[in-house]
């Protein structure tokens, strides 16, 4: 039977692999095909042409417009100043090619709607001259209106082919003759032209154009790069200094307080959200959202978060082990792309570009601490790009470390310590004299201990003529300190031997990730642009517990154990091909992008020391807690090894049906392993009214996965009641038991997603704004289960008998998330010393459960009263522990050497629910919506040198407590909920930072 299994699943394997061949062999003879009829179309055209004494340069402009085709050529190498007159009417293209141009000594060869024209070595009659031309290697520099060197500022040659882009510096070297035209150019600055009139060095100074600030953005298309406003759907570009500006230590914070719609906050004493913050878009599920970097996938979190908090039962996407000074800057699409980029695209793609540049580099160091005396942080980070090559090859590398010290946020400690009864607690504690009389705090809740080393490594090499060679990828180590709940010296988990006045666990782990995407792109002599690439990332998590003890082993337990590691690994395999064909027919352009991807991914779980999950003879006789307390073993029966294979094919079309018509459509086929299809589609346009307004919408159907986290993991806490192992059981999937309760494996969460809006600019293009408006509605979305007792639901009892609840993930409600996101920006040169740049946005969302599924029969079965699987906290999880409403304001505002930039960021109210019925509205408290302000100023020492001093949360805003009679207060170890997500609770920050250009 296993060799029957083996030989099915190399058969599997292989047909996967034939399957990915075939289709690049098809796109293969596609892009040859479609070339060449689309080639023979042109000249099989017939226009009318009438001309006299007028030069080949006009003539073939007038061709270029009867027939919407474009020519390529020298004007010096073909001499376009001669005189022609000709009458050709009613004549395909060919035909008045072939007569106009050979007489002439021009061959011609055309691909798809582009000729080129080239002077022949002889024709019949004509021996073509050798026209003498002065070409110099011409060197220079450009500079903006501060001196500073702009790197990637695009040099041509007007009228010609021939172009380069400035190098770190600025510096650049090109060929041209004297009497051409250079033509400089550069996102956010005034072209600029210069006639060559020697062969000195140039040295040009580009000014600011509010015109074309609006950042260039490619995520969200395949198409040509955009700008927001020019874009069907809606993208948040931020910069890297935008990045850096915010003073923010890691790049989950710094997105949060960019992008209106995105959201992540740092916890404590929250399981494995310590290691891996939940960060979310439009208040959705964090696995609702697709991380990219440079377009490519980028690999999960190894655990799974199975706390009472948001995004319960999802993996995220660390980001937070990318260095953010490695990043040219961050693309946040705000709509389902999930026809375009695969699986978890639903809310929307937070694209990482990293950076190019070459022959410069960033050294920056940060220190900085907290105004309650704690969470001392310091950073240094380096980044710096070298060319490779002589062909416009290079690798940017980054290197960082990050340190930061525990905060703690505690209230003073209200419960008992060395007994439960008040009277006898406080006599022992007269007695030990360890703790003071009066309340004091216990335990450590706020932002963890945090060391991290990370590198990484962006590189490009040009192969030849045609071929370019591209990496990126790095590697990631977090070690990080989390503490658990005081355990007092009495009761299940005490073991006074060892810790005769209670103990609070510390719950160290280290995350290692690591990744690689290697590939070969090549743009074809027809304009076809093939990319070709392989990737692998990984990440696992090994979490240990000290300070603590297994309490059923008594004084023979450890203080210290090993829990266990979850692993996650993702390989993918992706051919893309895409073509932008100009005046085709009707249209102004026409884009083509199809390919294919084939992914594999890979989870494990490996078990900790025995010790960590031993049941201790102590369990039996005392009761006493199973486990290394604070965070129990992985036992062996909870290892877990699975993988599963998909192939996704996709064809992706834009065009710009006329100069003012932009439409973009999108379809997606995947196929699992494990569970089967999917099909998914995407439609957009965005229409210009005037020039400065626009209005756009799209409707897509999407989907996401389960992950295999949420199939395959499993874990089994062991108790002792009445002499019996009781187990608490968060199944797998894969459980027998399950099926005959009814439950269905998971499948695929379906989303149909609604976008409309408008964009629109003013003031010469200084002032901007979009509006959107959004509609998410998902079907069958998976969810992790309440905790089902086996002592008030037989059919639980008798399925699992030695089991206390179970809980597992199933594709159980339906959601609808609705909203408004309302960006602007107004970006302004006062004068040459002097700018402003100030912005607004808004978001509004709500997200609702429409529907929970009926519960299976099999689980009511003898039940008095039923119930649902969702039980009113994980309802409030989903709909109320985010914040509905965030709004970002801020102002900057440059005087030469010197600035500032204030930023204003207001986030909405949040609610819990405690079991406590007496407080708020029978257990529900709300947590009021607050503004944090962020001010920072900075001076430019030298060109080299610029010093920034500022305040996160300057007022020192904290989020609302929880009311004191609150079981989440946790006799006042937790003041602030960890059961929402709003920002977090360690107050004002101050920093000091020193950024230096290399």
């Amino acid at each position: 039977m296993k060799k029957s299994l083996r030989i099915h699943r190399i058969f599997k394997n292989i047909m996967h692999i034939t399957i990915t061949q075939t289709l690049l062999s098809v796109l293969f003879l596609s892009v040859t095909f479609a070339n060449g009829v689309y080639s023979q179309e042109s000249l099989n055209k017939k226009i009318s042409l009438t001309i006299k004494n007028q030069s080949l340069k006009a003539t073939l402009a007038e061709i270029e417009k009867s027939a919407e085709i474009r020519f390529i050529y020298s004007s010096s190498l073909i001499n376009t100043e001669r005189k022609l007159s000709g009458n050709y009417q009613d004549k395909t293209l060919e035909t008045i090619l072939n007569q106009l141009l050979t007489p002439l000594g021009i061959r011609y060869k055309a691909t798809g709607n582009q000729i080129m024209l080239k002077p022949a070595l002889r024709t019949s009659a004509i021996l073509i001259p050798v026209i003498e031309t002065t070409v110099a290697s011409i060197q220079g520099v450009i500079k903006d209106v501060t001196g500073e060197g702009l790197p990637g500022v695009s040099v041509t040659v007007k009228g010609s082919l021939r172009g380069t882009l400035t190098e770190g510096a600025g510096k650049f070297t090109i060929n041209a003759e004297i009497g051409e035209t250079l033509v400089m150019s550069y996102i956010g600055y005034k072209s600029q032209e210069i006639v060559l009139n020697s062969t000195q060095d140039l040295s040009v100074t580009l000014e600011e154009s509010t015109s074309t600030l609006n950042e260039v953005v490619v995520i969200g298309s395949r198409g040509k790069p955009r700008t927001d406003v020019e874009r069907p759907v809606p993208v948040d570009v931020i910069s890297a200094k935008e990045i850096q500006a915010t003073g923010q230590t890691d790049l989950g914070q710094m997105i949060q307080f960019s992008s209106p719609s995105f959201n992540s906050a740092k916890y404590g004493v929250n399981g494995t959200t310590n290691y891996a913050e939940p960060a979310t878009l439009r208040g959705m599920s964090p696995d609702q959202s697709l991380v990219l970097i440079n377009g490519k996938r980028r690999h999960q979190f190894a655990a799974l978060n199975l706390n009472v908090s948001p995004g319960a039962g999802t993996v995220v996407t660390d980001m937070n082990s990318i260095p953010s000074l490695a990043l040219s800057q961050v693309e946040v699409l705000r709509d389902g792309a999930a026809a375009q980029y695969g699986s978890d695209a639903i809310a929307g793609i937070v694209n990482l570009a990293l950076k190019e540049t070459v022959n410069e580099g960033t050294l920056e160091t940060q220190a900085g601490i907290h105004k309650a005396g704690d969470g001392f942080t310091f950073k240094t980070a380096l980044n710096y790009g070298l060319a490779l090559g002589k062909k416009g090859g290079f690798v940017n590398f980054t290197v960082n470390y990050f340190r930061m010290n525990q905060t703690n946020r505690t209230d003073n400690y209200t419960g008992r310590i060395y007994n439960a009864d008040a009277t006898k607690d406080a006599a022992v504690r007269a007695t030990r004299g360890v703790y003071p009389k009066d309340p004091f705090p216990i335990g450590v809740y706020g932002s963890n201990q945090n060391d991290t080393y990370q590198t990484f490594v962006n590189a490009g090499l040009p192969l030849g003529r045609n071929w370019k060679f591209y990496t990126f990828g790095g590697t990631s180590r977090k070690n990080i300190l989390a503490y658990g709940f005081f355990r007092p010296a009495y009761g299940a988990n005490s073991v006074p031997e060892i810790y005769p006045d209670g103990y609070v666990p510390e719950l160290p782990g280290t995350s290692i990730d690591y990744s690689v995407v290697g590939g070969l792109k090549r743009t074809t002599k027809d304009g076809w642009n093939l990319d070709f690439s392989y990737g692998y990332g990984h990440n696992h998590l090994d979490l240990s517990a000290n300070g603590t003890t297994n309490p059923s082993m008594g004084i023979a337990s450890p203080t210290n154990f090993y829990v266990g590691r979850n692993a996650f690994g993702q390989s993918i395999f992706e051919g893309n091909v895409v073509k932008n064909i100009r005046n085709i027919g009707s249209l102004k352009s026409l884009n083509l992008a199809f390919g294919t991807a084939y992914r594999t991914d890979y989870f494990d779980v490996t078990s900790g020391s025995k010790e960590s999950y031993e049941v201790g003879p102590l369990a039996f006789t005392l009761g006493k807690a199973v486990g290394s307390s604070g965070r129990p073993g992985i036992a062996p029966n909870d290892e877990v090894s699975i993988k599963r294979s998909n192939i996704g094919i996709y064809a992706d079309v834009e065009s710009d049906v006329t100069d003012r018509l932009l439409v973009a459509t999108a379809l997606r086929f995947e196929n699992y392993s494990d569970f089967g299809s999917n099909i998914s589609g995407k439609i957009a346009a965005r229409y210009k009214i005037t020039d400065n307004f626009s209005v756009r919408g799209s409707v897509n159907k999407g989907f996401r996965a389960p992950s295999l986290a949420q199939v395959g993991n499993r874990v089994n806490t062991s108790t002792v009641q009445n002499g019996q192992i009781i187990i608490t059981q968060q199944l797998s999937n894969d459980n027998p038991g399950l099926a005959a309760l009814g439950i269905e494996q998971p499948k695929a969460e379906t989303s149909y997603n609604y976008n409309v809006g408008l964009t629109a600019t003013a003031l010469n293009g200084a002032l901007l704004f979009t509006l959107d408006a959004f509609l998410i509605n998902i079907q069958d979305r998976i969810v992790i289960t309440d905790r089902l007792q086996a002592s008030r639901i037989p059919a639980v009892k008798s399925t699992f008998p030695n089991s206390a609840e179970v809980r597992f993930f199933t594709n159980h409600i339906d959601t609808r998330t609705r909203g408004i996101d309302f960006v602007t920006s107004y970006k302004k040169f006062l004068n040459q010393d002097s700018r402003i740049n100030a912005s607004f946005a808004l978001t509004l969302n709500e997200t609702n459960v429409l529907r929970q599924k009926e519960t299976p029969v099999n689980l009511l079965k003898g039940v008095a009263t039923p119930f649902q699987l969702l039980g009113d906290v994980a309802l409030s999880l989903i709909e109320v522990a985010q914040p509905r409403s965030k709004m970002l304001g801020s102002f900057g505002y440059n005087y030469k050497n010197a600035g500032f930039i204030v930023r204003a960021t207001r986030f909405g109210s949040v609610q819990s629910i405690d079991s406590n019925k007496e407080i708020g509205d029978n257990g529900v408290q709300t947590f009021s919506a607050k503004t944090l302000t962020d001010l920072s100023v900075n001076y430019t020492l030298s060109k080299s040198l610029m010093i920034s001093l500022g305040s996160n949360n300057i007022f020192d805003i904290y989020p609302d407590r929880w009311d004191i009679r609150s079981a989440s207060y946790s006799s006042g170890q937790i003041p602030f909920t960890r059961n929402a997500n709003q920002f977090g609770f360690n107050g004002a920050f101050y920093y000091l930072n020193a950024t230096i250009s290399l």
